[in-house]
């Protein structure tokens, strides 16, 4: 875990992934913390950067000791991305996190790719019902209270069959600053996206909880009818934390959703593949490689981005770091000089280690001869790699 100070307050935050790798920012919901996410990031490495971070007063945060908005919160995320070296990102955020990915599509939407927001709504609860509930945490605190908020949270089959899970985000919630909690319930009595979200740019899907009773599908469904084309999908028997009960139902459709393309028979798009190049290779030498094309070799740059980039480097099965490993081991054993600089680059890049270099130019001399690591090697180190002893 690391820390970052925005507005005098402290943020808690996890970066999980190769720098290189596209970014998703994962807002958690109100009285939990960015620890919902863990089993989902897990399932998405090698695949995305994943940006999780605990709200104000939840988890490692500091607490709120003025009134908070939407926007502050919004800030918050751009300010972790920013700090982070984050242009662009895609953005999951569940009940309270989906508020905040709400506020991020009205005020900047040209800094999101794609957008899942999950068991939230355009209005959540009730104004009375969120001051009730302010008043009363801070009268009883919310040690008090757990025993009527966590079953809201999940499936009363989830509760009964995952107990000490069950009771670990009870124990979280009575951890949870009262005061912070308090203060973002009396901004969710206060918080009504109604009528500003049409026309957002930008792909957009919402995914519910049949057993939901804090959003439920049709608090999802009004949701998707502000945007005018979002997706909706409600996933049977789940309350309102999917990224706990079904972990990896929830990774699968990312992955899909995401920007992540398929690997079938119609094959992955130039576009996909281009992407993965741009995040492999860097923007510079692709537009490089794109400028110096011709009549003759075009089509050959259109095969290459779709098949080499778009169906095997972007494919999930191995990460990326391990398909450097592999392609410089090729490379240094072919011979392949003007290849092997460029992938000697590229591994600096997206976080290859000296070690992991060093063993993959290791197999090289038992497995291609001594001859084909020692210039490898070489060339390694007029890039750069390796230290004086």
């Amino acid at each position: 875990m690391a820390f970052l100070t925005v507005a005098e307050r402290t943020i808690a935050y996890r970066d999980s992934g190769e720098a290189a790798l596209p970014a998703v920012l994962l807002a958690h919901p109100l009285g939990m913390s960015q620890d919902v996410w863990e089993d989902v990031v897990a399932a998405l490495r090698g695949r995305f950067r994943c940006v999780t971070w605990d709200l104000p007063g939840h988890g490692a945060s500091s607490g709120l000791t003025e009134a908070v908005t939407p926007r502050a919160l919004a800030e918050d995320a751009l300010a972790l991305a920013d700090a982070l070296g984050v242009a662009r990102f895609h953005f999951v955020g569940t009940s309270i996190g989906g508020v905040v990915g709400q506020q991020l599509l009205i005020q900047c939407p040209e800094r999101l790719a794609d957008v899942v927001l999950t068991n939230t709504g355009a209005v959540i609860g009730t104004p009375d019902n969120w001051h009730a509930r302010a008043s009363r945490v801070r009268q009883e605190g919310l040690a008090a209270m757990a025993d009527e908020i966590v079953p809201r949270w999940f499936s009363e089959a989830f509760a009964q069959g995952n107990a000490a899970t069950y009771t670990g985000w009870k124990t979280q919630l009575a951890r949870t600053d009262g005061e912070s909690y308090a203060r973002l319930c009396e901004m969710l009595a206060d918080t009504d996206f109604s009528g500003q979200l049409r026309g957002v740019a930008g792909p957009v899907r919402l995914l519910g909880g049949r057993e939901d009773l804090s959003t439920p599908p049709d608090t999802l469904k009004a949701l998707a009818s502000q945007f005018g084309d979002a997706r909706l999908e409600v996933l049977e028997s789940i309350a309102h934390v999917p990224s706990v009960e079904v972990p990896e139902a929830v990774a699968k459709r990312l992955r899909t959703w995401l920007g992540d393309a398929p690997v079938g028979a119609e094959g992955v798009s130039y576009a996909a593949g281009l992407e993965t190049r741009k995040q492999v290779l860097g923007e510079a030498h692709v537009e490089r490689a794109s400028e110096n094309a011709t009549t003759l070799d075009a089509p050959f740059q259109n095969m290459i981005t779709r098949l080499a980039w778009g169906e095997l480097w972007g494919n999930d099965d191995l990460s990326r770091t391990e398909r450097s490993m592999i392609t410089l081991a090729v490379l240094a054993a072919l011979g392949r000089d003007g290849e092997l600089e460029l992938h000697l680059k590229t591994a600096q890049r997206i976080g290859l280690s000296e070690a992991q270099l060093r063993q993959a130019l290791m197999h090289v001399a038992i497995y291609a001869g001594v001859p084909a690591a020692n210039h490898a090697f070489a060339m390694a180190k007029k890039l750069g790699w390796g230290n004086s002893l």
